[in-house]
């Protein structure tokens, strides 16, 4: 849009705006809407400030994130000003320069120790097989074993 406000003279040139706006894909309405609006202030100016004041009262103020600068905002209840939603305040700073993005670090603080010992394969897990299920039947096999060996209290029923 300035582009095209730039060589047409801010729309005094009257031929070369429908060029302009065909070769770069715009609306004539757009254009003249544009021209309207360019000089306009910006309807969350004085917001704005208020949220820079709140950053710049304290050096830990710079980290507040969108939620932090709504609570701020209500706490302080600037005269003149209407407060707008979460989503808006968060709008407003990204366009301000006012949000925080930490660096994230992927790895995390665990560092992976390469010498340290591996624990011992204490059920000597053998999953190959030349044939199906044989390791599985053998598994049953021991189990069935183990049932049969171990001494299990009987119960036998009272005679009233």
């Amino acid at each position: 849009m300035k582009f095209i406000a730039l060589k047409t003279e801010d729309g005094k040139k009257k031929g070369r705006i429908a060029f302009c706006c065909k070769m770069l894909g715009v609306s004539r309405q757009g254009f003249y809407r544009y021209l309207v609006n360019r000089n306009r202030p910006w309807k969350y100016q004085r917001l704005a400030e208020i949220m820079r004041e709140i950053c710049s009262e304290d050096q830990c103020n710079d980290t507040y994130g969108r939620m932090r600068m709504y609570q701020a905002l209500q706490m302080k209840k600037p005269d003149g000003v209407e407060i707008p939603g979460e989503k808006t305040v968060y709008r407003i700073m990204k366009k301000i320069g006012l949000t925080h993005h930490p660096k994230r670090k992927p790895n995390g603080i665990t560092k992976a120790d390469r010498e340290a010992m591996k624990s011992d394969d204490l059920l000597k897990r053998d999953f190959r097989s030349d044939e199906p299920l044989k390791n599985a039947l053998r598994i049953l096999q021991r189990l069935k074993q183990k049932m049969e060996s171990s001494t299990l209290p009987s119960y036998s029923t009272a005679s009233i």
